[in-house]
């Protein structure tokens, strides 16, 4: 039962921090490290002891799926060059870099345990830049950072793992490792896809059937990122790609026919699912503070000096990592666009200035992965010999978190300020096209239909026309809205927000009705519960109008 209270007394924390992140000006992954300190605090006593594996693998796949499923695919290809350098470029110039700085600052930790430390500081938290800079960042620059979030999560993880066998085997090949990183990664890009497409070509099946019921496909759907990563690791390939390729698959096969019930639900779901897993997450690396501490000053007699000298070594790394990352963002961004003006090609989107890069470099914030990744190093190096340093690890990482997310609190508002986020004119252009042309769609289709029915009497080709004429009115009403035409639009505007103003008082007049009926026993719970639920689907259809 010990064990019920405390994951029901973190998901309460989980929500309530989201609350109290609203009424304080920091960024929520502070908010929960402090909740989960102060709830290991003496006094209160919360102790969580946490397996590595059993961490790693709860965590990280649906994590990384979830990333995979949200990142635009389209905007991740026109962004491969910038993306992929700084995910896997980056990555190994940090691992060396960084790696060497470790060893070279505190020689008790083996240069192969400081490249396994290094890699697993090197992936980066999208989510958590966007909740500082409350989406403000440049739309290109949002999209390099998201890009490479989700890319350097795997390769990242991958350089640890490599490094760890280094470290606990103590035998290491460039050559040998070079090959199996490329394998080991396309294995798990493939089990992911293949695996992600069955699943869909299953979901299809049962849907040709009518097994269409939107909790068996969304339950498919929450184990479908646990599947693929426990199938490749088995199977000597990455799970954390895998679980990454699942996700980028499943995004398009998302789109079978009669599961829009389903997709409302599935969207439902892994919002709540990754809202809770990222502030457990954080939550978790607060309670394990007061512990790391303590592992950390224990064989020592004096505790505020070495907790002291600790804390200047996680400033010294974590200021390396952010040298190292702003020479390479400089150099290989001066680099591209020299070599786009040597082939003839345009500028990239987003000119290369110093405020540029100091963005790209203050947004590498660290997050969960890099608390997930070094939480699953293994507790003994060998039969009755503790892993070298372990708790040492840790606790730079936890210090490099909590560094990075202070610095960009500080850094990112001070370097976007004067800047105004500039419309995304394409992306509009785009969506009033999609609007225009599926309502052009959909009036020719009633149009055709007219033509196509079968006969019919008096009286019901009386109301068919009606109700066709009604539903025409409706989309011919989108054509106005999404007319290029500044007037057009502006007077289209103005009858939405009338019409949705008129539509919303209907509305909650028609659920105060509801329940004066419930009140009175004129209706049963059932009915009372069937009919909400169409009043509050009317009502959020409304409320994500524009």
């Amino acid at each position: 039962m010990q064990t019920a209270y405390t994951v029901l007394i973190l998901l309460m924390l989980v929500s309530v921090s989201r609350l109290v992140g609203r009424v304080i000006p920091l960024p929520l992954p502070l908010v929960q490290i402090a909740a989960g300190a102060l709830l290991a605090w003496p006094t209160l006593g919360l102790h969580v002891a946490l397996d590595p594996e059993l961490f790693l693998f709860l965590f990280l796949p649906p994590l990384l799926f979830s990333d995979g499923w949200r990142m635009p695919k389209r905007e991740l290809w026109r962004l491969r060059g910038p993306i992929l350098t700084l995910a896997v470029g980056l990555v190994l110039f940090t691992v060396v870099g960084a790696g060497y700085f470790i060893h070279w600052l505190l020689p008790s930790i083996p240069l192969p345990v400081a490249f396994a430390l290094a890699a697993v500081l090197s992936p980066t938290d999208a989510v958590a830049v966007s909740a500082i800079s409350q989406n403000r960042l440049p739309t290109p620059l949002m999209h390099m950072l998201q890009g490479e979030a989700l890319m350097n999560d795997a390769s990242g993880l991958v350089t640890f793992k490599f490094a760890l066998v280094a470290a606990l085997t103590g035998v290491f090949s460039l050559t040998d490792a070079s090959l199996t990183f490329v394998l080991v990664a396309l294995g798990g890009l493939a089990i992911g896809v293949a695996l992600s497409w069955l699943v869909g070509r299953l979901r299809a099946w049962m849907i040709a059937r009518g097994w269409d019921d939107p909790a068996t496909h969304v339950v498919f759907m929450l184990l479908l990122p646990f599947a693929a990563y426990v199938l490749a690791e088995r199977l000597g390939a990455s799970g954390i790609l895998s679980a990454v390729a699942a996700g980028m698959m499943q995004s398009w096969l998302d789109l079978l026919p009669r599961q829009t019930s389903t997709r409302l639900l599935n969207r439902s779901v892994w919002s709540l699912l990754e809202f809770a897993f990222n502030g457990l997450i954080f939550l978790l690396l607060g309670l394990q503070l007061p512990d790391i501490i303590k592992a950390v000053t224990s064989h020592e007699s004096m505790l505020w000096p070495t907790l002291f000298y600790r804390c200047l070594d996680v400033i010294a790394i974590f200021l390396v990592l952010l040298v190292l990352r702003f020479i390479w963002v400089q150099s290989i961004w001066r680099l591209s666009g020299l070599l786009r003006r040597l082939r003839g090609k345009s500028e990239l989107t987003l000119v290369p200035t110093a405020r540029s890069c100091w963005l790209l470099t203050v947004g590498g914030v660290r997050g969960a992965v890099t608390l997930a990744g070094v939480m699953s190093v293994p507790l003994l190096f060998a039969p009755g010999q503790a892993f070298p340093e372990r708790d040492l690890l840790i606790f730079i990482a936890a210090g490099v978190i909590l560094l990075s997310l202070v610095a960009a609190c500080i850094a990112l508002p001070l370097l976007l300020r004067g800047i105004e986020k500039s419309p995304d004119d394409k992306r509009r252009g785009e969506v009033r096209d999609a609007w225009r042309k599926t309502a052009e769609a959909a009036i020719h289709a009633l149009e055709v239909e007219e033509a196509a029915e079968a006969p019919l009497d008096a009286a019901q080709a009386a109301l068919a026309a009606e109700l066709k004429a009604r539903i025409m009115s409706e989309y011919r009403h989108q054509l106005e809205v999404f007319n290029d035409s500044a007037e057009a639009q502006a007077l289209a505007l103005q009858m939405d927000q009338l019409e949705r103003k008129l539509r919303l008082k209907a509305l909650r007049a028609q659920r105060l009705e509801l329940y004066s009926l419930s009140r009175h026993h004129q209706i049963g719970d059932d009915v009372l519960r069937e009919v909400l639920a169409d009043l509050d689907m009317s009502e959020a259809n409304l409320g994500t109008q524009k």
